[in-house]
């Protein structure tokens, strides 16, 4: 399913201010383990060179769960201080991306399960359109699209957790274990919270041809 990769622009953390003079350019020909050790001493040069490094990859990640960009730069932006803040934890540094990547899935977690709360409230706002421009690639077809605007919205009605799972796997293309890892849960809950979507999706999923195409690939048993 063709996606959107292009590079997003995202603005800098305000506490990643500009610190004492050193050479940026060797800072920048560092690998995040380096930078995740430097960053972790107080170096602001380094978490600068890591959010943009990485800035893209995260608001990807978020707007392709949320399906849509709104509120994403700002959990993004709160995914990255929550990172910074806790860069002594990280024990294999070199896996900055990934722990990042389960702090933004968190966020975007919580930021969905308020909104239904609110929801039922009576105090959340309204659904955001499916933006498919910012999921969808330039190349694709008006029937690719037709049929992410309609994945979407039925994913919407699905619990977060399975929403999630599924939109890891599926739409993102991540291994089992890669998910099992962004979601901090275990590989059998998974499956069974993929599987339970991926039933949801068959069953209530119209092609927009007619021609009952499989909504995506089966999960691994």
């Amino acid at each position: 399913m063709p996606i959107h990769d292009d590079r997003a622009e995202a603005r800098t953390p305000p506490e990643t201010r500009r610190g004492p003079k050193g050479s940026r350019s060797a800072l920048a020909n560092l690998p995040d383990a380096q930078l995740v050790g430097l960053g972790a001493e107080g170096d602001v040069q380094a978490l600068e060179i890591l959010y943009r490094r990485h800035a893209a990859f995260a608001i990807n990640l978020a707007t392709r769960i949320e399906g849509s960009p709104r509120d994403v730069e700002d959990i993004v932006h709160d995914a990255f201080l929550r990172a910074f803040e806790r860069l002594r934890d990280l024990t294999d540094r070199a896996a900055f991306k990934g722990w990042l990547g389960s702090i933004v899935v968190h966020a975007v977690r919580s930021r969905m399960r308020r909104g239904k709360l609110l929801n039922l409230l009576g105090l959340g706002r309204a659904s955001e359109p499916v933006d498919l421009d910012a999921i969808a690639s330039p190349e694709a077809s008006p029937h690719v699209r037709a049929q992410l605007a309609q994945i979407y919205a039925l994913l919407r009605t699905l619990p977060t957790d399975e929403r999630i799972a599924w939109t890891l796997r599926c739409i993102e293309g991540h291994e089992l274990e890669a998910v099992a890892n962004l979601t901090s849960c275990s590989l059998a809950t998974v499956k069974r919270r993929i599987t339970r979507a991926q039933r949801f999706l068959d069953e209530h999923f119209v092609d927009p041809t007619g021609k009952d195409e499989p909504v995506s690939k089966e999960v691994d048993q």
